[in-house]
């Protein structure tokens, strides 16, 4: 689902994907893993909980939990898009990618040339999947986590020691360089939350 849809739903998770401008490998060039933590925690201070994620050379997956106090998806997500595509560009400057950077010149779009845009980074929508239950959020993160070993990609020989995936925090409890929460910690906050709710009220205290 692009951009322009608003995903307004909170307090439930999302599957999202940025896709590089002609899956060119920017992140991968521009050495986006050393900015990955911080920007993250960016994230996570916007209220999504960052429950997942794998950055390949030419895209990033994450599956994220909307927090009720979170202003939306679209713009706290939409903002960072933004801001990694600023370190993108930033770092190829300084690597001095000017072929790579050429081809994200040519990538803006003539309505947004006008506007002062330079380089296209990124498709201009990002996907969101509302996801729904362990089994399918399981299944979001078995994809995820095999990435780096299907298909064309061949990073690692055991998906579980690639460096820049929650892979190791689920499968072997290890602590990578992203903060992540256990999505199943989530469920079960909110569910203490949701129960609390319901006693409140029943009991009148909710008042």
């Amino acid at each position: 689902m692009p951009t322009h849809c608003i995903h307004e739903e909170k307090e439930t998770f999302y599957f999202t994907t940025f896709t590089c401008h002609r899956w060119l490998p920017l992140l991968e060039r521009a050495e986006i893993h050393a900015y990955l933590p911080g920007w993250i925690d960016q994230l996570s201070s916007r209220g999504l909980i960052i429950c997942g994620y794998v950055m390949m050379p030419n895209h990033l997956h994450l599956l994220l939990y909307v927090t009720a106090d979170c202003k939306g998806l679209n713009q706290v997500l939409g903002d960072g898009k933004r801001f990694m595509a600023y370190e993108v560009v930033s770092k190829l400057k300084k690597l001095k990618e000017e072929a790579m950077l050429g081809k994200l010149e040519e990538g803006v779009q003539a309505n947004e040339r006008v506007k002062g845009k330079r380089h296209q980074v990124f498709r201009l929508s990002f996907d969101a999947k509302e996801v729904v239950g362990d089994e399918n959020i399981n299944k979001v993160l078995d994809y995820m986590h095999h990435n780096p070993v299907s298909g064309k990609w061949n990073l690692v020989e055991d998906y579980t020691r690639y460096p820049y995936s929650s892979a190791g925090f689920y499968e072997k409890g290890e602590v990578g360089i992203v903060k992540i929460v256990d999505f199943r910690s989530v469920i079960s906050e909110s569910s203490a939350s949701d129960s609390e709710g319901i006693k409140k009220r029943g009991d009148g205290s909710g008042h």
